[in-house]
């Protein structure tokens, strides 16, 4: 397969990925994430969810970067715990950028607890979906037993 189809193969499925992810953090979240009006047609619904889950896909490509250069010293000195506060300032971008999707609180109004929540939970799903599929920069090998009593020092 030329690199170019590869490409474009990884980039769907990492789109799939990410909207199925987007997708369950609406649903758990169902009363304080929304895509789209529940009144809307169900064609519009999901073409909400889709250009939600690509803005974030690529706001994750190339805000992300920036964000964590500029937040190195936070993350540093909180072991990269930061990095879910910059997911969820990602996430709450979104409702700036896109009229029809809302975080929102118990009040109506804007709410970073619930797009923190939803950042934790788009983190969860789609590493979970990505381990799932192979789509993982992180492998794991099962090694056998050392075959020889010399093989077994070498280990220490």
């Amino acid at each position: 397969m030329p690199s170019g189809s590869k490409k474009l193969l990884r980039f769907a499925q990492n789109w799939i990925i990410n909207t199925v992810a987007v997708l369950l953090a609406v649903i758990i979240l169902r009363d304080h994430v929304t895509y789209a009006d529940k009144s809307a047609p169900r064609l519009v619904q999901a073409e909400n969810l889709l250009v939600v889950s690509l803005l974030l896909g690529i706001l994750n490509a190339f805000v992300r970067p920036i964000l964590m250069v500029l937040a190195l010293p936070l993350l540093i000195f909180t072991l990269g715990l930061f990095m879910f506060v910059i997911n969820a300032l990602l996430l709450s971008l979104l409702t700036l950028l896109l009229p029809f999707f809302h975080i929102t609180g118990q009040s109506g109004n804007f709410s970073f607890g619930y797009a923190f929540l939803g950042a934790l939970i788009i983190w969860i799903i789609s590493g979970a979906l990505n381990l799932l599929t192979g789509n993982t920069r992180v492998s794991f090998q099962r090694r056998g037993p050392p075959k020889d009593r010399k093989d077994l020092f070498l280990l220490f």
